[in-house]
């Protein structure tokens, strides 16, 4: 069973919480992870600067924070996942690239996700593959090729810690 908690602490973006869950277990399926709790938090620029320079050293904003919390449980089948996105730029890089905030946000769940299903964008080869692998599922559940649809910024980048 995967289970999905979603929390809004930025609530200027429009963005279905229950398709976003959706995503989410549909991502899970996808890749074989049938026992998952997968926490979401949707948080301002300010926060997510404030978690980034707190967990990464880093003093710039990100869109995304993610950890694997499954090191250390009792159930080594069970996946512990908690994802930091930023609501707030995703609605301005929306704006941007001419698709909706729920669309951005979603790439950058679906982004977190693969991280932690062995994903890696450190390469370009790597990146070109997961940013494909991100826009196929993206199609599939209804938000188009987000990734992929503009040249992205130089400065917006995923972070993993």
């Amino acid at each position: 069973m995967v289970l999905v908690q979603i929390t809004k602490n930025f609530r200027d973006i429009d963005a279905s919480v229950h398709k976003l869950e959706g995503l989410i277990k549909s991502i899970c399926t996808r890749f074989g992870v049938s026992s998952a709790t997968v926490e979401v938090a949707i948080v301002d620029d300010a926060q997510l600067r404030k978690l980034n320079s707190q967990f990464r050293k880093c003093k710039r904003s990100t869109d995304c924070l993610s950890f694997d919390l499954s090191e250390g449980r009792k159930s080594q089948s069970a996946k512990s996942f908690e994802l930091i996105v930023n609501g707030e730029l995703a609605v301005q890089e929306a704006r941007l690239r001419g698709h909706s905030s729920e669309a951005e946000l979603a790439l950058y769940v679906t982004h977190s996700m693969l991280h932690h299903l062995g994903f890696d964008d450190s390469t370009p080869k790597q990146a070109d593959e997961m940013h494909r692998t991100e826009d196929e599922i993206l199609r599939e559940f209804g938000y188009g090729a987000v990734y992929n649809n503009q040249i992205r910024r130089p400065d917006s980048r995923k972070t993993k810690a």
